[in-house]
């Protein structure tokens, strides 16, 4: 999460789905769906597609049905990866504007009616900002804003913990530029 600040503005840009990570994997899943379906199609038709593997030697029932699924499956799920990149969802921004008085959170969601979740609140409403830390096997670094009436709004994203220094450093900024307090230290 990065942030910019103004006198006036302090807004936060949020990571989404466009993760080093997700990448990585959408890559590799598109890969390896490939080879496996390549592989069951060169089974079936004793041509081989793969520069590599000579797979017209396989029995196509059961090795080259069971290749085949294991292919499209992996290009069923490497496509929902790359759509899920390509809107970037969980993605969005926190902006704090002292000049309106608002708090304003947007994050991207799947295509539809709703692509988009925007929440918006009244400096008033804010109670506090809370930072919650857990350690150990599922580690947990995570900012929220406590709006009166509404519970606690996650500000960081889903996934790869955030530094330690880093969120402690997020959390004291917000509630600095709030003026409320900073709870969970």
């Amino acid at each position: 999460m990065t942030s910019s600040v103004s006198s006036q503005v302090l807004r936060q840009s949020v990571l989404g789905s466009r993760r080093p990570s997700n990448y990585f994997w959408a890559v590799v899943i598109s890969m390896g769906g490939l080879g496996f379906f390549l592989s069951a199609l060169s089974s079936y038709t004793k041509v081989n597609f793969l520069p590599f593997s000579d797979p017209t030697q396989l029995v196509f029932i059961p090795q080259g049905i069971a290749m085949g699924f294991y292919g499209i499956a992996a290009i069923v799920l490497s496509t929902y990866l790359w759509l899920v990149i390509i809107w970037d969802v969980g993605g969005g921004f926190n902006e704090f504007n002292a000049k309106t008085q608002t708090a304003t959170i947007l994050r991207h969601g799947f295509p539809g009616n709703d692509r988009q979740v925007e929440l918006v609140y009244n400096f008033d409403q804010i109670q506090a900002v809370r930072i919650e830390i857990k350690e150990g096997l599922n580690p947990k670094r995570a900012l929220y804003l406590k709006v009166r009436n509404k519970g606690e709004i996650p500000l960081t994203r889903i996934g790869q913990p955030l530094p330690l220094s880093q969120i402690e450093n997020q959390g004291a900024e917000l509630a600095r530029f709030l003026r409320v307090p900073l709870e969970g230290l």
